[in-house]
């Protein structure tokens, strides 16, 4: 019995059959944009012009922050942690912290290594988009760094599928979701490739990053890997057109929470041909997470200020203190042989200083040892932990 039954769109593509002894369909998707073009209803329009401003406001928030890089290193955190437990992992933004801490024990340590490769895997796109465009290639590049010495890593990293892949299911026949074969990916990702340069047509750019998601997770073509690369190209589309500054922009928190919505907006797209219904979804999503971005770095901006100024009332210590307050800041998890490396003081002042934090109420030792002690800026990291429970 063929359990993926075959849509009814063209829009959307069209179903292979696969015969043998349990036949199957494989999906290849029609090439993008769609045709017929998109029906920006009023819903639709309302939802594009409020993802945008959304958008913009981050932009605008992002680039009065004293230095960017301070929420950016520790975001990235989160963002690395919220796409690989979509993927299974059991890792949390604690468990990363502390494990940068000079490898603390206690950890999952597959767990931690799989998502720090994600963290490598967007720092390293980033880095590439001022040299690069988006490409094969650059995707490729990814992916490699993505499944390094970490689950999967036997799954070919850094080269398309050369055989049948499914998404539930034991195998294909009783799949819920079965991508075109490893034959016909090639050629499905050079048509996208082209897309994503403006050919045959240009698209809006916020279109176009959630069109590319969708039309990536569809082709599926890696063995492993595909939802966490998928999830970056949003971000990756949009700061290599401009769109946005800082790679701020992660929607795993909105997939995460609307798993079920996510997959069954997606799986329209397949059989319906629901290009609309999906990106009301995905536009829906992105003015969500733009706005709780914009929120989160105001909050930081404020909580920044005021143990600034707490600071300011520590005496001798003041000077050490600051430092350490604006490592924290790029950091958020702290112990005392890291403070003492980075600032170059001893460990007496180090321990020192970091006491003192404590009695100010905004620093605490998280591990409740004598030894080996290990600090947080707690509301910082309150403010970032929001949401992934």
């Amino acid at each position: 019995m063929i359990k993926n039954i075959p849509g009814k769109s063209p829009r959307a593509g069209r179903w292979e059959k696969q015969s043998g002894l349990e036949p199957y369909y494989c999906f290849l998707p029609a090439t993008l944009p769609p045709n017929p073009s998109i029906q920006y209803d009023s819903q639709l329009q309302a939802l594009t012009e409020k993802a945008s401003r959304a958008l913009g406001r981050l932009d605008s928030v992002t680039a009065h922050l004293p230095n960017p890089e301070l929420l950016l290193y520790t975001y990235i955190r989160k963002e690395a942690v919220l796409s690989s437990q979509i993927e299974g992992t059991q890792s949390s933004l604690s468990d990363l912290l502390l494990f940068e801490n000079e490898k603390s024990p206690g950890v999952p340590v597959n767990d931690v290594k799989e998502v720090l490769n994600y963290v490598a895997a967007l720092e390293h796109g980033v880095k590439r988009l001022k040299e690069l465009p988006i490409s094969l290639r650059l995707i490729k590049e990814i992916h490699a760094i993505l499944l390094k010495g970490a689950r999967g890593s036997h799954k070919e990293p850094g080269e398309f599928r050369h055989s049948q892949n499914w998404v539930g299911g034991s195998r294909p026949g009783n799949a819920k979701f079965v991508p075109p074969p490893p034959q016909k990916v090639i050629p499905a990702l050079g048509a996208l490739e082209k897309f994503i340069h403006g050919v045959p047509t240009q698209t809006p750019t916020l279109i176009k990053a959630g069109m590319v998601h969708a039309q990536f997770e569809s082709i599926h073509p890696f063995l492993d890997g595909n939802g966490r690369l998928g999830r970056l190209l949003i971000p990756f589309i949009m700061i290599a057109e401009g769109t946005l500054s800082s790679p701020l922009l992660y929607l795993s928190l909105y997939f995460k929470v609307r798993r079920t919505e996510y997959y069954e907006a997606l799986q329209r797209v397949r059989t319906d041909g629901d290009w609309e219904g999906w990106l009301a979804f995905y536009l829906d999503g992105i003015a969500e997470v733009a706005t709780q971005a914009s929120d989160t770095a105001t909050k930081l901006i404020g909580i920044f200020k005021e143990h600034a100024a707490a600071i300011e009332g520590l005496g001798r210590s003041k000077g050490t203190a600051v430092k350490v307050h604006e490592l924290f800041k790029k950091r958020c998890v702290l112990s005392i042989p890291v403070v003492s490396r980075e600032l170059g003081v001893s460990f007496p002042t180090a321990n020192k200083t970091l006491g003192k934090m404590q009695q100010l109420g905004f620093v605490k030792e998280i591990t409740g040892k004598q030894r080996h002690r290990v600090f947080s800026y707690a509301p910082y990291l309150k403010i970032l932990q929001e949401g992934m429970d």
